[in-house]
């Protein structure tokens, strides 16, 4: 089967306590199947500016906003295929657009400067956007274990599951264990429903019942409020605490 490189859906966010997460795969149960891989840990190397200029703008939720990634679904070793993601969203739909390569290709790539060896619309969007932002390097090593449903029907109507979401800001390589500071509050799943439809009146039915909203949650965007300001935080105020000394 070839892997899907293009993707443009609705994606919507739920915070649920993992009874919540129970009573929905149970409704869920005559209409959705667990796909083949299971639980699987992802693990995720997110690029930004040495500014932090993708997250910030991405948290001050505007129209359009974008992000580069390198992902994977398990360990991976210098030969593991890997996806280098251009996400985007505008107006509430996401556009997705990925290339598979080799992990150490990939990170050749987008860290190392060297041309990606395969050359195609993706991989000149790719380009262009690290050229675009100049200072793109690794910033955060982002990891969770995800449950990934689809519809019995062959739509393309999903639902994942993401719980034991970590973060980390060093040893940022996709071929390191999965470690680092928790992102969601103990007992909390965070679920994502994906479609270029709308979603079906079973799945509204027991959202209504079970009072679970929309929420608004980004991985990286609660790494940076959480992990990454603070430290810049601290790192201005010593700087203006030198200034004022050697003043």
């Amino acid at each position: 089967m070839a892997v899907q490189t293009v993707f443009k859906r609705f994606e919507m966010k739920y915070l649920l306590s993992t009874e919540q997460k129970e009573r929905i795969l149970q409704a869920m149960a005559p209409h959705m199947k667990l796909d083949k891989y299971g639980r699987t840990t992802i693990r995720n190397i997110y690029f930004d500016t040495d500014d932090y200029l993708l997250i910030r703008r991405s948290i001050d939720k505007p129209a359009y906003k974008e992000k580069l990634r390198i992902r994977c679904y398990s360990k991976a070793e210098s030969d593991t295929t890997v996806f280098v993601e251009l996400k985007k969203k505008y107006d509430r739909v996401v556009y997705k657009r990925r290339i598979s390569l080799p992990e150490a290709e990939a990170m050749d790539w987008l860290c190392g400067g060297n041309h990606c060896g395969k050359q195609t619309q993706i991989s000149a969007e790719v380009d262009y956007f690290m050229d675009f932002y100049k200072t793109l390097h690794p910033t955060a090593f982002l990891s969770y274990q995800r449950e990934a449903y689809y519809a019995n029907d062959g739509s393309d109507f999903r639902v994942t599951f993401d719980d034991n979401i970590l973060c980390r800001l060093e040893d940022i390589s996709l071929k390191a264990d999965a470690y680092g500071t928790p992102l969601l509050p103990a007992g909390k799943v965070l679920m994502e429903i994906k479609g270029a439809g709308g979603m079906p009146m079973w799945m509204a039915h027991v959202l209504s019942a079970e009072q679970i909203f929309k929420t608004s949650f980004s991985k990286y965007g609660t790494a940076y409020q959480t992990m990454i300001f603070p430290k810049l935080k601290d790192a201005d105020t010593v700087r203006s605490q030198e200034v004022s000394i050697n003043a």
